[in-house]
């Protein structure tokens, strides 16, 4: 007999699959590479976010052995008690270094990397302006740390410079007492978004900042790797990394590992070793992935890395160029297919599986009810047989990309 408790909660599934939004997990029984092992048979994988093809990189499984085989499997505790191993201290200098900034600080996710720095600088008195269109993380962590809240249209410079005057309006200087602050107001981006690939104007937005003494923070995860000379992502290739005050990174992705960081100035890592509840209440990653991590980014930094960035450049207008799409003009991996009904994304998502190709369909919550897609991202391994089979794929569903 099922007990009160399960009945309810198989109620709710029943509702979620009812609207075409139940998720299941996949087991992959292979390393992530352009093909990839899901349920005895063998797809080509088109749904990564290893835009590099760094995750099964040798020199950072390598580096992860080697980091297991002297500090072990776990750290044993967090950053601020006894965890804070040469692998995690490595990695953040690596990072800084990498970043141009004067100091970093590695979280186990991105997730936490954001809901930790946006909760510490942040309070019920401060005004926190988001794009429309930010990763979950953000619009959690924007829920919990009670600042006021307000969201601009996408990549709106108006609609922006509206929200900026209205929480200008509203700062209050410092309240009486040794602890009090000045309000603050923090605008929040991604610089290249997730599900869309098209780029933030951090240009206009940094000087929208300024001009109504607000702070920025933007989110690096789908660039760093891939733009700028160094490849330090969007902010660097549009001359604007000194004028971020928070700079938001994961390793996961281009780098190849897992994990997430921010960049900026001194005081401003300091304060979240001090602040950041994600950081200082949880335990330390393994030092196989910071290490991996560092690895990654050496690599971005090489002359290899820049060649493999090139090689996904040279992929990515393969498409575009061979079936009439409807994308943004920027430069990017990702390559939305929008398909709309979530019912109808999966049964694309399906025959495309039938067709060895996959591309699993992107549903609410995910993205709006209405938006749902095929996510299709290019990675630097890739080859050209691998871009004409999926061709092939979405000639035959009759997809107009």
């Amino acid at each position: 007999m099922m007990n009160e408790f399960d009945h309810e909660l198989t109620q709710r599934l029943d509702g979620i699959r009812q609207q075409g939004l139940l998720r299941e997990l996949r087991r992959v029984d292979s390393p992530q590479s352009p093909r990839i092992e899901i349920g005895n048979r063998t797809l080509l994988n088109f749904s990564s976010n290893d835009y590099l093809g760094l995750a099964n990189e040798p020199t950072l499984k390598e580096a992860a052995i080697r980091a297991v085989e002297r500090y072990g499997a776990g750290a044993g505790g967090s950053r601020l008690i006894c965890g804070s191993l040469a692998p995690h201290q490595e990695l953040d200098e690596t990072l800084a270094a990498f970043k141009g900034t004067e100091a970093a600080i590695s979280f186990s996710t991105g997730y936490a990397a954001a809901m930790g720095a946006i909760g510490a600088l942040l309070g019920k008195d401060d005004f926190l302006i988001l794009d429309k269109l930010v990763h979950a993380c953000i619009v959690d962590a924007a829920r919990l740390c009670g600042a006021k809240l307000r969201v601009f249209g996408h990549n709106d410079l108006n609609d922006l410079e509206a929200k900026l005057k209205w929480a200008a309006e509203r700062v209050q200087g410092p309240k009486s007492g040794v602890q009090s602050r000045k309000a603050r107001t923090l605008v929040v981006t991604e610089s290249v978004f997730s599900m869309d690939g098209d780029h933030a104007p951090l240009r206009e937005m940094v000087e929208l900042k300024e001009q109504y003494g607000a702070w920025l923070m933007v989110d690096e995860a789908h660039a760093t790797g891939l733009y700028g000379a160094h490849r330090r992502g969007l902010a660097e290739e549009l001359g604007v990394s000194h004028r971020i005050e928070v700079q938001m990174g994961t390793l996961g992705k281009a780098l190849g590992a897992s994990g997430g960081y921010i960049c900026g100035s001194r005081a401003l890592i300091n304060y979240l070793i001090n602040r950041a509840r994600t950081f200082i209440f949880s335990t330390a990653p393994v030092p196989a992935a910071a290490a991996a991590a560092t690895a990654g980014v050496r690599f971005v930094e090489s002359s290899a890395g820049e060649e493999r960035r090139n090689k996904l450049w040279r992929n990515v207008p393969t498409l575009p160029s061979t079936i009439s799409a409807q994308l943004s003009t920027s430069r990017s991996a990702i390559i939305p297919i929008l398909i709309g009904e979530e019912d109808k994304a999966v049964e694309a998502a399906t025959a495309l599986r039938e067709q060895g190709i996959f591309i699993p369909a992107i549903r609410y919550p995910t993205v709006a009810r209405g938006q749902a897609r095929l996510r299709l991202t290019l990675s630097a391994t890739h080859t050209d047989a691998d871009l004409s089979q999926l061709i092939t794929a979405l000639k035959a569903l009759d997809f107009r990309l």
